[in-house]
Formats: structure tokens, C-alpha cells, sequence
């Protein structure tokens, strides 16, 4: 990761490369902090001369040959608030990805909310993900950046805090990237354990112990690929905890979608279809890294849902977990058959006071919201609020879609109880199948349908192209609030 240090550049002399935030004003743009004499009155014209509104994450380069500073970077970070420096941020990493070094002017009054959007920024911004080594041109350079804000406990702090879940959600983009060749369960089990840290419990139940223990549904998806499906379970238990919130994450390796197949298109980027899970562990990683005083445990079931003599069939019946039974109406309908088993071992055993599930579930949820924003579905007022509240501070989206009663007998089933694919408005079916395994605990109960903002087709802001770690920065901020 990038280094950023707060302070003076080094040395006596100015920086080589110097970036310069603009805040929107009533006329063009202005710096936010107090330039030098010297460049004052050029960067001023060549706002001017660019027409620089501001506008977020907006570049413009002044080259100055044969002077130092050599270059002057113009970025917009809008109205101020920590989206607008986010975006500031991410701009930064790309455009002076060629640089060794630059530094950042800003106001002596820096604001907390100020560094952690740019350093958020810059950290998802600099991200990439390649098997093969980049060509020459496309090797990242930039090693440092500092901030020429005075390093008070507080802003250090920020940047200590902020690169944990930096780290996290990159952490979560590389599971969610990683071709399914190579990501199998137990290699995704095997990634999860050699992360696990101090205080974090880790365990896996294998194909034998599923069957032991019932959990049919995990084992009906899996049955069909030569390698066995998996439930992990990590555990952060800090003295003192009063809340204990268990997340259950979707982890489908690949999903061929079964018996009934998937067009190829459709397929094609099936690697993402654990990216529920990878956001569940990466932001109980975090948790327990900033040593939040809250319990959360993280169950991931994690199968691959192929084709084979042993697959599972359409008019099939699964009995999940706890004796409810799912008669199939559709094998690429896989991924809330999972998390039903493991909602219904967390409901029986674990005594959660709050149950969260994330899931790349529907292409539904993308028809209804589009390519950014996460389904949220959940019959507590109070996690709607502080869900909501969460994920537009850190710079995500959800939006509430309805429980509605008029689909509940859609859901249910001729020969068991419950119908796995219900049909339109799917998110919704779906997010009603997976209620029932709520049980008692459906007042305390929310599921997030990720699966458009889980993948991003271009770069955009601090999002690369490709997975995003959605969600991992929501659920932080969600449990910081909570842990008080």
C-alpha cells in the first residue's frame, strides 16, 4: 500500500510534485489551503484557464519544466464532504501512479472526515488485480504520499483506522477476483484461515461433518463438484461485548447454475458469486483488527454448484438444517439454499441478537436498482436506519425493497415446505424463502442483495474495474456504531 505520513516533505526543498485540493466555490474553484507565494498567482490562472469547477475527483495537470515544483496536480474534492475527498483520493493514485513522491496541500484545520475520504481513496484506488506481471508502462510507482496537515493524535489515528479497512476491502476484492480454477472451498477455506488474527476463533466443518449434522442444503449444492462443499466459522469475542451480531455470507465458488445450466454469458464473471462471503469475513477481520467491543461471528458456507451424476435435480426436495425442507424449482437458485442452512444453525445455536446475511443473490435487485446501489430487505425500522445510515457514510448504497405479504404464499411448496425459486419480483421471493430461516429472530433480521454493486465493468472513483469489496466499509462503520 501506499505510505502516507502527515507533515512537512521532507527535506528543505519543496516537493518535485505537488497536488493542490480545489473545493467548489461561487466562481471556478478554490484551494483549500494556503498556497506558496510563488506558485499562488500560476495555479490561480491555470484554474482559471482549465475552467476547474471543483467537481470531484477532477484532474488537471500543470506541467512546469526545468522548476520545482516539476508538476502540479488540480483536483476537485466538490463541497468537501468525505465522498467528494474519496474521489479526490482515488484520482490522485491514478494520475501520479507514475511518481515516486508527492505532497499534498491542505488546510492547516484538516478535518478528520477530510483524511479518511482521501486516504480511503488513494489506498481502493491503487488497486489492481493481475496474474500476469503489468507491462512497463503500467507499473505503479507512487510509494508515498504525505499530507501537509500537522500529525495530531486524532488524524493519525484516522490513518491508522482507515488503513485496516483499506486493507480489508482489498483483501475481499482479491478473494472475490481470484479465477475459480483456482478457488475452490477449501482453497477460499485455506485464504480465510492464514488471515485469521489475534482473538479470532477459526473453524470449518467438511463434507462429513455437514452430513453428520444435517445441513442439506449446503450439501445438496455441492454434491455435484468434485470438490466438497464447506462451512466456516469465525469468531470475535472481546471481554466486555454486550451485542453479539452473527453474518452469514454467501459463498458460491463458481456457479455453472446446476442442472438448469446458465447461458454462457451469463457465466462468465460466476467467479464473483462468494462475494458475500469474502465482505462477511474481510469486515469481521477488520473488526477484530481495530479490536471493536462487539461479538460477531461469521458463518460462510462455501460450495461450488456444478454439473454432474451427483448434482442436485429440479423437484428435488433438500431438508436444510433444522428440519425445514426446500422442494427445488430451480438448481440456479443455489445460493439462498446455502444460507438457509447456515441462518438456521446461527438461530438454533449461536444466540445472535442481530442476524445479517450478504448475498451476490439476484440479477432481480440489479432490474429494480441498477449497477451501484444493494438491495436491503428487513422488517426492523431500527436496522433499516442505522444499515442505511452506515453505508452512505462510507461512501456505498442500499435502499430498502419490501417484504411484501402478497408473495409469502409463493413461497411455499406442494410436497415440502418451501419453493427455492418462487419466480418475480425475485429479490423479493428470494428475500421472503430466506426469512423463514430467520425463525424467531425475523424482527431482528436483515439481508442485503449485493450482487450488481459486488462487480464494477469500469474503473469509477475508488471502485477498479472488476470486484469492489462492496459492503466491507458498510459493515465496519455498522458495527463501529453499534460497539459504541
Amino acid at each position: 500500500m501506499i505510505s502516507i505520513r502527515l507533515g512537512a516533505p521532507r527535506g528543505a526543498d519543496p516537493a518535485d510534485v505537488l497536488v493542490i485540493p480545489v473545493q467548489a466555490a461561487d466562481q471556478g474553484a478554490a484551494p483549500v489551503g494556503a498556497l506558496p507565494e510563488e506558485i499562488s498567482a500560476e495555479v490561480s490562472q491555470f484554474i482559471t484557464q482549465t475552467a476547474h469547477a471543483g467537481k470531484p475527483g477532477k484532474v488537471e495537470i500543470l506541467p512546469r519544466p526545468l522548476r520545482v515544483p516539476t508538476k502540479i496536480l488540480v483536483v476537485g474534492v466538490g463541497s468537501g464532504d468525505e465522498n467528494s475527498w474519496r474521489a479526490a483520493g482515488a484520482a490522485i493514485a491514478r494520475s501520479a501512479a507514475r511518481e515516486a513522491e508527492v505532497a499534498v496541500i491542505v488546510s492547516p484545520q484538516l478535518a478528520e472526515h477530510e483524511l479518511r475520504g482521501f486516504a480511503e481513496g488513494l489506498w481502493l484506488g491503487e488497486y489492481t488485480y493481475r496474474l500476469r506481471d503489468p507491462k512497463p508502462d503500467q507499473v505503479r510507482l507512487l510509494a508515498t504520499v504525505t499530507v501537509a496537515a500537522e500529525p495530531t493524535a486524532a488524524l493519525t489515528g484516522v490513518l491508522d483506522r482507515t488503513r485496516v479497512i483499506a486493507a480489508r476491502v482489498n483483501f475481499a476484492r482479491d478473494l472475490t477476483n481470484t479465477p475459480s480454477q483456482i478457488k475452490t472451498p477449501s482453497w477460499l477455506a485455506e485464504q480465510i484461515k492464514q488471515q485469521v488474527t489475534e482473538g479470532v476463533s477459526y473453524s470449518v466443518r467438511d463434507q462429513a461433518q455437514l452430513a453428520e449434522e444435517g445441513f442439506g442444503g449446503i450439501l445438496a449444492v455441492g454434491g455435484g463438484s468434485a470438490h466438497p462443499p464447506l462451512l466456516v466459522q469465525l469468531s470475535w469475542n472481546p471481554p466486555g461485548a454486550t451485542e453479539h451480531v452473527v453474518l452469514v455470507g454467501k459463498g458460491i465458488t463458481f456457479d455453472t447454475g446446476g442442472v438448469d445450466i446458465k447461458p454462457n454469458d451469463a457465466m462468465q464473471l460466476m467467479r464473483k458469486d462468494m462475494g458475500g462471503a469474502a465482505t462477511a469475513v474481510a469486515a469481521t477481520l477488520a473488526a477484530a483488527e481495530l479490536n471493536l467491543p462487539i461479538r460477531i461471528t461469521t458463518l460462510t458456507p462455501l460450495a461450488e454448484n456444478m454439473l454432474s451424476g451427483g448434482a442436485w435435480r429440479s423437484g428435488d426436495v433438500v431438508r436444510h438444517y433444522g428440519g425445514l425442507t426446500s422442494e427445488v424449482h430451480s438448481t440456479d437458485a443455489e445460493g439462498r439454499v446455502v444460507m438457509a442452512d447456515a441462518m438456521a444453525y446461527a438461530v438454533a445455536h449461536l444466540e445472535p441478537d442481530l442476524l445479517l446475511d450478504l448475498a451476490t443473490l439476484t440479477g432481480a435487485s440489479r432490474v429494480a436498482l441498477g449497477k451501484k446501489t444493494a438491495a436491503l430487505f428487513t422488517d426492523s425500522p431500527e436496522l433499516l436506519e442505522s444499515l442505511t445510515t452506515a453505508a452512505v457514510a462510507a461512501g456505498e448504497q442500499v435502499w430498502q425493497m419490501p417484504l411484501a405479504d402478497e408473495y409469502v404464499k409463493d413461497v411455499a411448496a406442494e410436497i415440502a415446505d418451501l419453493n427455492n425459486a418462487a419466480g418475480n419480483p425475485g429479490a423479493i421471493t428470494a428475500a421472503l424463502y430466506l426469512r423463514e430461516f430467520a425463525g424467531p429472530l425475523r424482527n431482528k433480521w436483515a439481508h442485503i442483495d449485493m450482487s450488481a454493486p459486488s462487480w464494477s465493468g469500469e474503473v469509477d472513483s475508488e471502485l477498479a474495474k472488476g470486484a469492489t469489496g462492496w459492503g466491507v466499509r458498510t459493515l465496519v462503520r455498522w458495527l463501529t456504531t453499534r460497539a459504541g
